[in-house]
């Protein structure tokens, strides 16, 4: 037997299938589902124009209180990614992104997606180069040196960023970033 069943899922449909009126929200629907040539069908009836219990034989039938679908989720704002901003905060070489730029690369190595190759004191900074796992792209970012005290400022701005409050304006100027109190 379960060899020729056919597992569906049929919607509760909006208007009754006898008169096609419009259900309303709290409205009684009596729901009978019939098997059919190609798997189950589904009918949602009003009261008024239910078939009696016994008429057509359905497979199984119930009442049920209709409450129209929710409407749909909007679109998430898409959110960007920390490798492609990571990409972008270099390319654009944006001033006191430097903080930002060096969290990202830690989570992309934590995400083991950048594998520190080497670090290089450089006219009293500190380089990490960085290899990209997959496409062996160099990164070579400044690290610096950040507080435990300025790391939550830090973060914020980096979640900020991603979450797209920090992208560039229509008219392609930078927002201004989150100073931190004083």
């Amino acid at each position: 037997m379960a060899g020729d069943t056919a597992y569906s899922i049929r919607k509760r449909a909006p208007q009754c299938a006898a008169c096609e009126r419009p259900f309303e929200d709290g409205d009684t629907v009596d729901t009978r589902l019939f098997r059919g040539a190609e798997g189950y069908e589904r009918r949602d009836y009003c009261p008024q124009c239910a078939p009696a219990p016994d008429a057509s034989d359905p497979f199984s039938h119930w009442k049920t209180v209709f409450h129209p679908p929710p409407p749909p989720e909007p679109e998430p704002v898409r959110r960007e990614s920390a490798e492609s901003l990571l990409r972008r905060l270099i390319e654009e070489e944006e001033a006191g992104a430097e903080a930002a730029i060096f969290v990202l690369a830690i989570m992309l190595e934590r995400k083991k997606l950048l594998v520190e190759k080497a670090v290089r004191e450089e006219e009293g900074r500190k380089l990490r180069c960085y290899e990209h796992r997959k496409t062996g792209e160099s990164f070579v970012v400044e690290d610096p040196e950040l507080r435990l005290a300025e790391l939550e400022h830090v973060q914020e701005d980096v979640v900020r960023r991603l979450e797209g409050d920090g992208e560039r304006g229509e008219q392609g100027q930078s927002r201004e970033s989150v100073k931190p109190e004083t």
